[in-house]
């Protein structure tokens, strides 16, 4: 799994691809970035400032959060399903 890359740098690089001066592939090696990442990065930009539809990193991490909090309330709920089908087959066979 490649490096994350700090935020700074991250910010400073779509800077650098916005203004223009130099075609964004040139930019991307010359930070030792590959083109789709720096493309991504741009893309990403573009939607956190509203100019492009999509999902902004707030939302993405809100988003991913919701889901984990999903996946463990329907765990929690399968548990509870068994242990109340175990005690009720306790409390209902004759002993």
């Amino acid at each position: 799994m490649p490096v994350a890359h700090p935020v700074e740098f991250r910010r400073r690089a779509v800077e650098l691809a916005g203004l223009g001066g130099k075609p964004v592939t040139q930019i991307a090696r010359d930070l030792g970035i590959s083109y789709s990442c720096l493309r991504n990065w741009v893309r990403q930009a573009d939607i956190n400032q509203g100019v492009k539809e999509g999902l902004s990193s707030d939302e993405r991490a809100e988003l991913t959060r919701l889901r984990l909090e999903n996946r463990i309330q329907a765990m929690e709920i399968e548990i509870l399903k068994r242990a109340s089908a175990l005690f009720a087959r306790d409390n209902v066979l004759p002993k």
